[in-house]
């Protein structure tokens, strides 16, 4: 889904203020981001499992309550905003993961009842959690090909919104993505033997 010219300017000019101390943009901020970053979360949330303990709202509102924190915001647009956006929820998806992988071993040992024990798959934490480390790993090897992946796997970005956000051309993504995609399905694969 691309964003109208006009709401792209806008938001940029938002986020511009806000950075600037403009505590009143940041109200003006959140109707125009809200859809987009919803459907970040929505995205995040398509690729779990039903009746997974953490919601799309519930990513939202935590992403959101993060990125507002930040007492000294620094925005090069809405792009950067949205990556930053799409960070925060892998961490927080990542987050979850590890506390209901740590409760699977014991790890804050609370009595819950065979229906809230099922809603945990310990097979899915794991697999993010093994991507999760993949994609640190491919990272620390070649920090671009970790962003892209972060930006279009996780942000839910299109090759053009990547493209521009790390200023390279769409055919240099394309190429990387594909690359990346590569190397983890390698070390996943690895991994799994």
């Amino acid at each position: 889904m691309t964003t109208p010219r006009s709401t792209q300017q806008a938001v940029t000019q938002l986020l511009g203020e806000w950075s600037s101390g403009d505590e009143g943009a940041l109200g003006k901020l959140f109707p125009l981001v809200h859809p987009e970053l919803h459907r970040l979360a929505h995205h995040y949330m398509s690729r779990e499992r039903a009746g997974h303990t953490l919601q799309t709202t519930a990513v939202l509102n935590e992403a959101y309550l993060r990125l507002v924190d930040n007492t000294t915001p620094v925005w090069q647009g809405r792009t950067h905003f949205i990556a930053a956006a799409a960070q925060m929820m892998r961490h927080i998806m990542v987050d979850h993961a590890r506390k209901h992988h740590s409760l699977k071993r014991g790890g804050g040992a609370l009595k819950v009842t065979l229906d809230e024990a099922a809603l945990v798959t310990e097979t899915r934490s794991k697999e993010l959690l093994d991507l999760d480390e993949a994609l640190e790993r491919l990272a620390a090897q070649d920090a671009r090909k970790g962003q892209i992946v972060e930006l279009r796997y996780f942000g839910g970005l299109t090759v053009e919104e990547t493209a521009e956000f790390l200023k390279l051309s769409q055919r240099t993504v394309e190429r990387e993505w594909t690359a990346a995609k590569a190397w983890l399905y390698r070390e996943l694969s690895e991994e799994e033997t």
